[in-house]
Parts: C-alpha cells; sequence; structure tokens
C-alpha cells in the first residue's frame, strides 16, 4: 500500500518589512515616549494593525524592547565606520563627539535618543528597561575608556590622571548633548561642547 506524502506548509511570512517597522517605531517612542505613545498611535506611525503587532512583538513594551535593540544596533555601526578610517586615538574621539554634535542638533537632535529617552522615562520604574540600559552604558564607557587609551599610547592625548573617570565625563557630556538638542540646539553649538571636551583632554 502507497504512503501519501503529507505536505508541510511554512508557515505565514509578515507580510511587512520588520527594520522599517521598527525603525518607525523608534521615531515614535523617541518623539513620543514610551507612556506617550498608544496602541493606535502606533498603528498610524508603523502602518500596522494591533494583530499584526502583538504578533511580532508581544506587547507595546516587546515593541519597545526590539525598537531598542534596532536603535542600538544602528548607531553602533554608524559610530564603528566613523572610528574605523581614523587614525589615532584623538581623531578617533574628535570624529565619536562629531558625531554626537550631528545628531544632537537639528532634526535629529530634536527628535532625540531613544536610549536617553527610554532611560529618563522608564529606568527607575522597568527592571528590564534600566538593566538592557545599564549594559549599554557600560558598553559606551569601555568604548570612550578604550579611545583614551590608545590616545595616550600613540601620543596623541598626554596621560590623563583618571581614565575612568574621563570616560564618566564624556558619557555624561554626550547624553547632556542629545538633551540639549530636544529643545533645538544649533550644530555650532553642539560642535563647541564637544571642542571644549577635546581641549580639557589635551590639558
Amino acid at each position: 500500500m502507497q504512503k501519501k506524502s503529507r505536505t508541510i506548509t511554512a508557515g505565514r511570512p509578515r507580510e511587512f518589512n520588520t527594520d522599517l517597522a521598527l525603525e518607525s517605531a523608534i521615531h515614535h517612542f523617541s518623539v513620543h515616549g514610551y507612556h506617550g505613545s498608544s496602541i493606535s498611535d502606533l498603528n498610524a506611525a508603523l502602518g500596522l494593525t494591533t494583530g499584526s503587532i502583538y504578533k511580532a512583538w508581544g506587547d507595546k513594551h516587546g515593541l519597545l524592547m526590539a525598537a531598542l535593540e534596532r536603535y542600538i544596533e544602528l548607531r553602533s555601526a554608524a559610530v564603528g565606520q566613523l572610528l574605523s578610517v581614523a587614525p589615532n586615538g584623538l581623531a578617533k574621539l574628535e570624529a565619536l563627539l562629531g558625531h554626537y554634535a550631528d545628531i544632537s542638533s537639528g532634526n535629529s537632535g530634536e527628535v532625540g535618543c531613544l536610549v536617553v529617552e527610554t532611560a529618563m522615562e522608564l529606568s527607575a520604574s522597568d527592571k528590564v528597561i534600566a538593566a538592557r540600559l545599564a549594559r549599554q552604558e557600560a558598553s559606551r564607557r569601555a568604548q570612550f575608556t578604550a579611545l583614551l587609551q590608545q590616545a595616550e599610547r600613540d601620543g596623541s592625548l598626554p596621560k590623563q590622571d583618571d581614565i575612568a573617570s574621563c570616560a564618566d565625563l564624556l558619557i555624561a557630556m554626550t547624553q547632556g548633548m542629545r538633551v540639549l538638542g530636544k529643545s533645538g540646539s544649533s550644530r555650532e553649538r553642539m560642535q563647541a561642547i564637544a571642542d571644549k571636551a577635546i581641549s580639557l583632554l589635551q590639558h
């Protein structure tokens, strides 16, 4: 007796581009915050139904977490490209701080930083968010520390008394730049802040 063949049907693929949807979510959460973003707002911003959002990410919190991961991924790629072409530690720091001047001014500045926005709104009340943002802050601290150490080794900056404190200062400064940018700061103002930081490191 011939056995009947069994056809395996793949699940129906999603009918939207996940990365583009997450980038729309990044923009919406950055501008309006988590509590200021209703599901109906997100439906309109992403062009998706509530069912599609919940099927893809579980709920609004899941969407925020996915948007954060996508945002961190995009920013890390942009920074990595900048640093890859800078010739020494000082040039890398200048490129990185110049990048912050760019994204903290004009329209990008007014949209704001999803990491900073989420930290201010949710870190005190959401342990999952707080833990993820703590890992991101540690990663940024490690990056600044490595760049300062490289600049010391290659002689492009003098030896710093306390590299850990310098790295923390740069984190505080760049996060502050993103906050200032929300109210509409000029590129020139942001670059002046970046230049001052470099000047302090050179003395």
